[in-house]
């Protein structure tokens, strides 16, 4: 199973870095990403394998949730079964 991940803020050197390693910690595996920087505005796309996950997903979601908090972004975290309805016409 998959997840999407989202984070916008403004940019500052380290936050590919920050999620990245908060992915890795939590066993969750980067299969594709997309970044753009907008004047001084960060958004990021990743795409997360989670079958391996050393944490329930509503607990992985929280510790997306807080990092982008401790860090003045947003970050949402979405299973991609939700993403999918959300976005099927």
């Amino acid at each position: 199973m998959k997840a999407v991940i989202t984070v916008t803020g403004r940019d500052v050197v380290g936050i590919i870095a920050k999620v990245s390693a908060a992915c890795a910690e939590n066993h969750a595996n980067i299969v594709d990403i997309s970044q753009s920087v907008l004047s001084e505005y960060f958004a990021m796309i990743m795409v997360v394998e989670i079958d391996g996950i050393a944490v329930d997903f509503t607990q992985f979601v929280e510790k997306m949730e807080k990092l982008g908090a401790d860090n003045g972004l947003v970050i949402h975290t979405i299973h991609e079964d939700v993403f999918n309805a959300m976005h099927h016409i």
